[in-house]
Order: structure tokens, then sequence, then C-alpha cells
């Protein structure tokens, strides 16, 4: 199955200063490896007038899957437009969609993957932060400050629509291990893409001399997500347990806000059953 995400919501002649800049979308495509796939997607997107800026492309060793993601194949405001075809009306809101050459390749290919997104255009995902200072699986605080600070400066290609912390009136929803308020915080979450949780772990006791972050998606089954991102830094005898949290922060805070830049960016493909390959 073909799966196609288009989610443009502007026109590009609505859009401020398109006359002034290039516009920059990223494709990302996955199906069975075969002769010529590389070669048909250049020769789509040269054929429109674009430019392709970079290209990753992965084949694992003895499967036969092909990957890629294409970084900013830009278009000059004047032929972007002819890359569009049509619009259909989602909720009111005007949506733009391709034309319809990379559908033919992805049917042509047997694509299981083709998703194009064109930032300066689309809208940032929708994001909700759940924080806790407790032992629960939410967001720490020094991780919260974080990303609100990378969002406010623009860092962070989301929109954070909701946090909820248990403590102080974000969201205000007091939670025990009996009552965890899984109803009332799924209703404050619906209309989000993504959501970020985070959990502490402190090992100073243990004595370790490297310590690391890892942000992961979430299952069922507690850390053991396909991995999207990890961060390590040595430790020693000499770090006192206020030097070693600081540390330790820090590196939560680079690894979970690295973790949701590469996803925005379409840089990561679910890979096997769990693993992930992150361009």
């Amino acid at each position: 199955m073909v799966l196609w995400d288009r989610i443009a919501r502007r026109a590009a002649t609505s859009i401020p200063g398109t006359q002034a800049r290039s516009v920059i979308g990223i494709h990302v495509f996955r199906c069975p490896d075969v002769v010529g796939i590389v070669a048909k997607l250049s020769e789509c997107i040269a054929s429109r007038g674009g430019n392709i800026q970079s290209v990753d492309v992965f084949v694992p060793e003895n499967k036969q899957v092909f990957y890629s993601r294409r970084l900013g194949f830009a278009f000059a405001p004047d032929s972007f437009a002819s890359y569009f075809v049509g619009s259909r009306f989602d909720d009111g809101i005007v949506c733009l969609v391709m034309d319809d050459d990379f559908l033919k390749l992805s049917k042509l290919f047997k694509a299981e993957r083709s998703i194009v997104r064109v930032p300066y255009l689309d809208p940032k995902y929708k994001i909700a932060i759940l924080v806790s200072k407790q032992n629960y699986s939410f967001i720490q605080e020094h991780c919260l400050v974080d990303l609100l600070y990378r969002w406010q400066e623009g860092k962070l290609p989301v929109d954070i629509s909701c946090v909820i912390r248990h403590g102080i009136p974000y969201h205000y929803l007091p939670m025990s291990e009996e009552n965890k308020r899984e109803p009332e915080i799924l209703k404050l979450i619906k209309d989000t893409d993504f959501i970020i949780l985070a959990r502490y772990m402190q090992a100073f006791d243990a004595g370790v001399k490297l310590i690391g972050a890892t942000t992961h998606f979430v299952t069922e089954e507690l850390d053991a997500g396909p991995i999207i991102e990890q961060m390590v830094e040595r430790v020693s005898h000499r770090d006192t347990l206020q030097s070693f949290v600081q540390k330790s922060e820090n590196l939560e805070k680079q690894c979970l806000a690295q973790a949701v830049k590469s996803y925005c960016e379409l840089r990561v493909l679910p890979y096997e059953v769990n693993k992930t390959i992150v361009f």
C-alpha cells in the first residue's frame, strides 16, 4: 500500500516572499530494491525544473529494500505552482496536492511509503508535552524548559499545542498511582501529531563511567520502542552528585531536541521490526 502524505494547507501564491526565494521540498521513499529507482526519482524532479540539493540512500545488506530521503529539491517560485494540480477541501481549507508524477513512480516501484513535505508551506507538527516531577513516564522539567526555549527561538519545527503538568496550571491534572487521568489526557492531545514523554533514571550510585540518554518511540512495552537518537558522555569518580546530574540533564535535553528535530524533518524511517533508519 502506498502511503501518500501531502499536508500543505496554503497556496504558494498566498505566501509572502515566495517571489524572492526558492521553495524547498523533502521526499522520503521506501520500496522493494530494483535497478533504476534513483534515476527515475531524479528524473521526476528534474523534469519539473527542480534541483536536488542532497540525497541519502540506504539498502540493507542481503535485503531487497530501498530507502531514500531527498532533502531540498528546490523549485523557483514561477515553476513551483506547476508542480501542483487541482485542489481539494478538507474542513474548509484548500489543500494542495502534488501532481501524479511521484504517485506514478510509487505505483511503478510498488512503494510502501512515499512522503512529500514542503516545510515552508506545510503546517508545523502540533505536539503535546506531558510533564511530571514524579516517577511517571512523562518529560522532566529541565527538558520542558529546553524545548520551550528552542520552540520560542524557532529552532524546532513544531507548534506546541498544550503542556500537561501535575502541579501547575498549564492543564492542571492531579495524578496518583491509582488515577493517572488517562481519559482527560487523551482528550487534550487528540488534535496533536505526536506527544513527548521522558523518563529520568539516576545511575550515580552504580559508579558508572559513561552516562547516556536515549530517545525512542513509545510502545506498550516500557523502554522497548525503536530508537531515534542516543548520546553518551564520560563521567568519573571525580564527579559529585550535582555535576553528575548536570551532565545527565544536559545530555537528555540535547538528545530529546535532536530526536524531535529529526522526526519533523522526515529523517526517521521505520526499519524491520524494532529499528529505525535516521538520515
